[in-house]
């Protein structure tokens, strides 16, 4: 596991003093979160945004670092720097999609989501993990590992989940893209809605 200690010099102030403003909400997520093929503006991070707006005198500020295509490999990389800039105080891990498509088995992912989350930790975060699923050809024993490996990794480190981030959303009309793959703009309030139930309590 990737040393969290590596990261204290740098974060030692990502709290920071009692009553300072809170830190930043950043999402890091894949294409779920990064608007593909919708409008600018319309993904469910950025009503999350504007939903924090609306309940706040002094909402945070949420940071998207979502890129369309990223692995948790790729996200684990970046992720020390993405600490150090914006000082976190919630970080919600969007991510394992691209990780399955490209064969990566459920103990390479968790491995990876882990010391996501304890770089986080170290670094004054909380963790909200969004769960996801995949086709029905990976057959039921894959699938059912995944889904073990978000609700176990959430479980041993007090991380809140989202056991199912496209709930209510994938297979259905009108909500799905032609791919079959990415939520519409239409899905977009409906994925905000399966989130905020567990990143409230965190804000």
């Amino acid at each position: 596991m990737l040393a969290a200690s590596l990261l204290a010099p740098a974060l030692a102030c990502a709290r920071g003093p009692a009553g300072a403003p809170q830190g930043p909400v950043l999402v890091l997520g894949d294409s779920l979160s990064a608007e593909h093929n919708i409008p600018a503006g319309s993904g469910w991070v950025s009503l999350l945004e504007r939903r924090l707006a609306e309940k706040a005198a002094r909402p945070p500020q949420v940071v998207n670092a979502s890129i369309s295509g990223e692995t948790t490999a790729g996200a684990l990389a970046r992720l020390p720097a993405l600490l150090q800039k914006h000082r976190p105080s919630v970080l919600v891990i969007e991510l394992g999609g691209n990780d399955a498509l490209r064969g990566l088995t459920p103990a390479q992912l968790r491995g990876n989501l882990e010391q996501m989350i304890g770089l986080a930790t170290a670094a004054g975060a909380r963790v909200v993990l969004l769960g996801i699923d995949v086709p029905p050809n990976y057959g039921p024993a894959y699938r059912e590992r995944l889904r073990r490996t978000y609700a176990e990794l959430a479980a041993a480190h007090g991380a809140g989940l989202v056991p199912f981030f496209l709930e209510g959303v994938a297979l259905q009309p009108g909500l799905m893209q032609g791919d079959g793959l990415h939520p519409t703009a239409k899905a977009q309030p409906r994925l905000l809605e399966n989130v905020w139930p567990v990143l409230e309590p965190l804000l």
